[in-house]
């Protein structure tokens, strides 16, 4: 049994929704940490259980049977991220899965400016620890934080951050089509695959023109000293240490840390991967709407 944790969640979610058009429904299990929020997948007949990267008894429960666990990485950062992170391995190798998967990113580097890029590695070699056959899925970085970086500008007309350098902006849905297409050929990637990113990187300058066309209103890009951004997130309520890992996106694009642009992902998808032009279309025409 394929088994998919945070399937809830955005990424994790869409993972389950792609692999079941590849393989039968009753070999593909959930662990959540509200399985009522899971019903919608039941009904398909998924098997849906209740599991906690911070509570070993519940995944060996929700990981029960696994020929594959796929682990998607949680929203912590530093240690606690690691920490859950092993607790999903540990369980995982218990249950005797024959391949451990994990939701990484193009970035992963112990000398990353990006503490979750940091993250990403130390995970990776908690893998590599484990002793289990392990695939680490190197995501380019998710489209939807440079909609969200560009949300407020797109109504205003200037989008005001840090100067920043080109990042490859990729789809949730290429990178959940992506991992499911791994999950259902198992083996296909031994160890981390290429980076998985969409077919351009762009910079914010780059964003503004595209936010520009899609809306049909100037929108200007103005660069902001790293300083006063940090200060205006905090002045917003933003705690002092989410606005400096905030911070580390733009210091990680300066270094070139998610410029890279490779073919993998087009290949998996047997297609184009979805434009950033695409993404902001809909987003944006949805913010319109609201």
């Amino acid at each position: 049994m394929i088994i998919v944790t945070g399937a809830t969640g955005q990424l994790g979610r869409q993972i389950v929704e792609r692999l079941l058009t590849r393989v039968p429904a009753q070999q593909v299990g959930v662990s959540v940490r509200d399985p009522q929020k899971a019903q919608a997948f039941a009904d398909q007949g998924v098997r849906v259980r209740q599991g906690s990267f911070t509570d070993a008894d519940s995944l060996a429960h929700a990981f029960e049977g696994a020929s594959q666990v796929l682990i998607v990485s949680v929203d912590k950062m530093g240690e606690e991220a690691v920490q859950q992170h092993r607790a999903a391995i540990d369980g995982a190798a218990a249950a005797g899965a024959r391949r451990i998967l994990y939701t990484s990113h193009m970035g992963a580097s112990t000398s990353s400016h990006f503490q979750p890029c940091r993250d990403h590695a130390a995970t990776e070699e908690e893998l590599r620890a484990s002793g289990v056959p392990f695939t680490s899925l190197r995501n380019g970085f998710y489209a939807a934080s440079a909609v969200q970086f560009v949300g407020h500008g797109a109504q205003s007309g200037q989008v005001v951050l840090p100067a920043d350098g080109p990042v490859s902006w990729t789809a949730h849905a290429d990178l959940a089509d992506a991992a499911a297409a791994v999950l259902a050929d198992e083996g296909r990637f031994d160890g981390p695959t290429p980076p998985l990113t969409a077919a351009q990187a762009l910079t914010f300058d780059d964003i503004a023109a595209i936010a520009t066309d899609v809306t049909g209103r100037t929108i200007t890009r103005n660069t902001a000293p790293d300083d006063q951004f940090r200060e205006q997130l905090v002045g917003r309520g933003v705690p002092a240490g989410a606005a400096d890992q905030l911070l580390g996106i733009f210091a990680a694009s300066r270094a070139g840390e998610f410029a890279t642009v490779d073919p993998t992902l087009a290949a998996l998808l047997g297609r184009e991967p979805i434009a950033l032009s695409t993404v902001l279309r809909e987003q944006l025409s949805t913010n319109d709407e609201r």
